[in-house]
């Protein structure tokens, strides 16, 4: 099968305050661009005549208008991918909708224009007349479904798999850059380098064990991939959801009043006042003592209780007696468990309090 890849669109990197501690930063980096879980996202497909744009001919200087409607066949394919996401029983909800304005998603079918999407809660930043996402090729041919669903893992808020720091791949990067330069993809170096060879933060990656067998990963035909050698001859993933891609979808979003239906450990605390931000650095499996939370009020009460039996244990805590800097708090915590983290302020922020599962 040809080989079509998904070219996801840049965005600029985000402004955060100096001075964050490292581990805050990662927690901000890693989770903004994820929806709120329990978000109802609605799903638009362009049809409108008039919904258009010139695109280059590749390999020529002349342009042309292509529209970015999509048969009904194109239409059900994707449809169908995001039942197949909603199926997994996760904590947000697709819905279809007849007003663009009205849509989070909005997805053309403009050829020659590739696949791709805007990651996550990016799709928030795109004008109501444009796409968020665009599926450039017939997807009832093999293969097909697999586009759709890798690009909705996108509006998921997930990353290119193979981009992965914990994946450990070593590549013949001019092999990589003629064959992408070539059709059906027709890529810059720049655009395959961006979308391939560069490496993604530990942040952003979707998991810290690298999924060879993910949705969101490409196929790679022989020759491109030097090491691990037994890729050497190519990576064809299955075109499916995997045991993975299911485990993070279900982390980040799990279904409302199961156990795990809790704040994630990189969220917003509930009840914290604007400013105020609590984040948690944890590396699953292992168990080590981390450091919990930030709190930027100059005088607050922190405390850490484990969950045991139902009830609070308390763990740890800290006051910091009116002196003006930022509280922080280190505990040991355990894969499996559940915690919370209980924060009063002293001024007038207010009080909060989050849960945290360690995964």
């Amino acid at each position: 099968m040809t080989r079509r890849y998904c070219s996801l669109p840049r965005q600029p990197s985000p402004a955060f305050a100096p001075g964050l501690a490292a581990e805050r930063l990662s927690a901000l980096v890693g989770g903004r661009r994820m929806w709120v879980n329990g978000t109802a996202l609605h799903y638009y497909f362009f049809d409108a005549d008039t919904d258009a744009s010139v695109i280059p001919v590749p390999g020529t200087a002349e342009t042309r208008l292509v529209p970015w409607a999509g048969a009904k066949e194109q239409l059900d394919v994707v449809r169908e991918s995001f039942r197949e996401w909603q199926d997994l029983g996760i904590g947000v909800t697709f819905t279809e909708v007849l007003d663009r304005c009205e849509a989070e998603l909005r997805i053309g079918f403009q050829l020659g224009d590739g696949s791709w999407s805007a990651v996550g809660r990016d799709a928030l930043s795109v004008g109501l007349g444009e796409r968020t996402m665009n599926l450039g090729w017939d997807l009832t041919e093999p293969g097909g479904r697999w586009t759709a669903l890798h690009e909705i893992g996108h509006a998921l808020g997930m990353r290119h798999e193979h981009q992965s720091p914990f994946a450990g791949l070593h590549w013949d990067d001019e092999a990589v850059y003629t064959d992408l330069f070539g059709p059906p993809n027709h890529w810059s170096r720049d655009k395959t380098h961006f979308n391939i060879l560069r490496t993604l933060d530990p942040s952003e990656a979707n998991g810290s064990v690298w999924d060879p067998q993910s949705v969101m990963q490409y196929p790679f035909g022989p020759g491109l991939i030097l090491e691990p050698e037994q890729y050497h001859n190519g990576l064809y993933p299955p075109g499916s959801l995997s045991p993975a891609d299911k485990e993070f979808v279900l982390r980040w979003y799990p279904p409302a009043g199961s156990p795990a239906a809790l704040v994630p450990f990189r969220s917003v605390p509930l009840g914290l006042g604007t400013g105020e931000q609590a984040d948690f650095a944890l590396e699953p499996p292992e168990t080590r003592v981390y450091s919990v939370g930030t709190f930027g009020a100059s005088d607050s009460v922190v405390v850490v209780f484990e969950e045991r039996d139902g009830e609070p244990r308390y763990l740890a805590g800290h006051d910091d007696g009116g002196t003006p800097h930022n509280a922080r708090l280190r505990v040991r915590l355990v894969k499996g468990r559940r915690y919370f983290v209980r924060v009063r302020l002293h001024s007038t922020w207010g009080s909060g309090e989050t849960a945290v599962m360690c995964w």
